[in-house]
């Protein structure tokens, strides 16, 4: 007789199932439940940006929002137009636009979420800019992030200053232009008086 073995197999996570807080969280761990709640849908369960794969998570009838009246052109009554490229958050590359984490917290906290612009508390927006940062390992998320620190924390690349000219010369006196004028006047004139000659 053979013997029989047990198999033992874990469970498929479900990839847009809520984050679950330890009992201690984290700035960054609420901003995990932020993300889920209000980026996710446009940024990825990963913070990959709507990519084909992701699009493939949701129910069918719900893959190819931008031919339907929900997000298309002409949306359904409490539907919204959907860009058709939504860009990644988390990875190598993104959110350089964003020089420092206090910039890219006040973006989150005025445009996001893309349906509900504003909408986010800000405590809420310091939560996910929290979770983007230290998902981006761009911050430990040991303490929590606050006007006083956001400054510090580079992100992307610095904001292009442009390089100090010496001030161009100004015309303090008109008198260069009158002199300039008269001689020319005088210059003509004599021309002429030659060519009469």
């Amino acid at each position: 007789m053979g013997t029989v073995v047990a198999q033992t197999s874990m469970p498929t996570p479900d990839r847009l199932a809520q984050p679950t807080l330890p009992a201690s969280p984290s700035q960054a761990d609420k901003g995990a439940q932020v993300y889920w709640l209000a980026c996710l849908p446009c940024h990825g369960d990963r913070g990959q940006g709507l990519t084909e794969e992701f699009k493939q998570t949701y129910p069918e009838e719900d893959r190819n929002c931008w031919s339907s009246g929900c997000h298309g052109a002409r949306p359904y009554e409490n539907g919204f137009t959907l860009p058709p490229s939504i860009p990644p958050v988390i990875g190598s590359g993104t959110l350089q636009k964003f020089p420092n984490a206090t910039i890219l917290r006040s973006y989150i906290f005025a445009t996001m979420p893309w349906w509900k612009p504003a909408s986010l508390t800000q405590e809420e927006s310091w939560q996910v800019t929290a979770f983007l940062l230290r998902e981006n390992k761009l911050w430990n998320a040991q303490e929590d992030l606050t006007t006083s620190n956001a400054d510090l924390i580079l992100v992307g690349a610095p904001i292009a200053t442009a390089t100090p000219q010496p001030p161009a010369a100004a015309l303090t006196s008109p008198l260069p232009i009158i002199v300039g004028f008269i001689v020319l006047v005088l210059v003509l004139l004599l021309l002429r008086m030659f060519r009469k000659k």
